[in-house]
């Protein structure tokens, strides 16, 4: 069950992470097409946060209707701000989230007919109690510059405040420290599906033996 202490999925399962701008999710996409099972926490997070989101009731009453849209969906630009302020209200949000959001993944991950799970997991490094619903982590790894540069060009966002989310993430070091297997994403196209497709056949391999048991 998700949330016990030692938790361990009963099918051969990956955690999946990087910092922002790493390319998780063109990773993730290049193992869905050799028939990974993926679930997002991202995506979960936001569909929770949507209008109707299971988690919109509870954080308007913890936060207040300021943090709350015209159309119920979260506030994500106002609420960042406020987490970057106050580390009490990140705090405060997670607990809102996390149970909500390690429940649904793990609901989603059962229900997939795959030879494995990969759990695309942005906080693994920071929050370790993630680290259990994985079998094996796998860390996207590319340059900070470059990260800075893709976020800037997808987001529209200044330096300043990439550099700001960055510093609230874990360092390189500190991701490849819990990594099981490292992939280096730093826009060699041709080398990062090859290098999924090496690990994918590997873990179908694990994923056997772990089925037979």
């Amino acid at each position: 069950m998700p949330g016990s202490q030692n938790a361990q999925p009963a099918f051969f399962s990956l955690g999946l992470t990087g910092g922002i701008g790493s390319g998780k999710s063109t990773v993730a996409a290049l193992f869905a097409e050799h028939g990974a099972g993926i679930v997002d926490m991202d995506d979960i997070a936001h569909r929770l946060t949507a209008p109707g989101g299971k988690a919109m009731n509870v954080i308007r009453r913890e936060f207040g209707d300021a943090y709350v849209s015209k159309d119920g969906s979260l506030d994500r630009a106002r609420m960042r701000e406020l987490v970057f302020q106050e580390p009490s209200a990140r705090e405060k949000l997670e607990n809102i989230l996390h149970p909500m959001i390690r429940q649904h993944a793990w609901d989603q991950a059962v229900q997939l007919k795959t030879d494995y799970v990969i759990f695309v997991i942005p906080l693994l490094t920071e929050q370790p109690a993630w680290q259990e619903m994985a079998s094996r982590i796998l860390v996207v790894d590319c340059p900070e510059a470059l990260q800075i540069k893709r976020v800037m060009a997808r987001s529209g966002m200044t330096r300043q405040q990439v550099e700001s989310i960055m510093a609230t993430q874990a360092t390189r070091a500190e991701r490849k420290a819990i990594a099981d297997d490292v992939i280096l994403n730093d826009n060699a196209v041709e080398n990062l599906s090859a290098e999924v497709g090496r690990l994918d056949a590997e873990y179908k391999k694990i994923a056997q033996k772990v089925a037979a048991r």
